[in-house]
């Protein structure tokens, strides 16, 4: 079971409101909106998939890697290196 699941909820409205952020760029630029405010709705739109992205990072550590270390073994390794590469992703965005 995902480490969110007991937030799934609130991560889902979350996700609904950037997918609604994303909707209004396309309205933007379809109404030739001028390029430094897409930009700056463009930069908004990222920061809030960041927040979510970080938020269930947080929990993936806190449940799911901190189950598997607790366990031992490969499958301690293998999350660890998982949420490692996870993390790397997260900063070279």
């Amino acid at each position: 079971m995902p480490g969110y699941s007991e937030d799934k909820p609130a991560v889902l409205r979350r996700l609904r409101r950037i997918e609604g952020q994303v909707r209004g760029l396309q309205r933007m630029v379809e109404d030739d909106t001028y390029c430094i405010d897409v930009l700056t709705q463009i930069s908004a739109a990222t920061r809030a998939l960041e927040s979510v992205a970080l938020e269930l990072l947080g929990e993936h550590l806190s449940h799911c890697v901190r189950e598997a270390v607790s366990r031992g073994g490969d499958e301690a390794d293998a999350k660890v290196h998982e949420a490692r590469e996870a993390i790397k992703r997260l900063v070279r965005s």
